[in-house]
């Protein structure tokens, strides 16, 4: 298993934007994934990166790091958004790799939190979250969010 920031790999962008479109997009926002993706690959900028793990030259999860996860709470950042294993590769640990890999990079890059906006109950405090209140979503919807310190992140890898 690898896990590759895609800016790193161009050989792979075209395959990455397609992976992280049906894993989260819809019919209608193909372009949205395109140009957030494309518009990532600056080397002198922290953000956005969207990362991806390889296994035998098949891309099995994703994960990004991004400015904004289109919450309200937009004075809060960088954001882990995009965590997404493929079912076959599920339960193998394969998130919580990406978590810590997350924390770790966020932390290289300066920042002393991460955040991250979810629905689902249970998962991230399982994995040492804690919950920080909660935003709204572009539907109006409240959504939870989670934070988490990377100073500790060095020690976690």
């Amino acid at each position: 298993m690898e896990i590759i920031e895609i800016s790193n790999r161009p050989d792979l962008m075209e395959k990455a934007i397609h992976y992280f479109w049906k894993c989260w997009g819809s019919d209608s926002n193909f372009k949205f994934y395109q140009d957030c993706i494309l518009n990532s690959v600056d080397k002198d900028k922290p953000l956005p990166k969207f990362y991806i793990v390889l296994s035998n030259d098949e891309i099995i999860a994703s994960y990004a790091l991004i400015t904004n996860d289109i919450i309200s709470r937009q004075d809060l950042y960088p954001w882990f958004a995009c965590l997404f294993v493929n079912p076959e590769y599920r339960n193998k640990g394969i998130a919580e790799s990406l978590l810590k890999h997350g924390l770790s990079e966020a932390h290289k890059k300066g920042f002393e939190w991460l955040y991250l906006s979810t629905d689902l109950e249970n998962f991230y405090e399982r994995k040492g979250w804690d919950f920080f209140g909660t935003g709204f979503n572009i539907e109006d919807s409240e959504i939870k969010i989670y934070h988490k310190s990377t100073a500790d992140s060095s020690s976690n890898q």
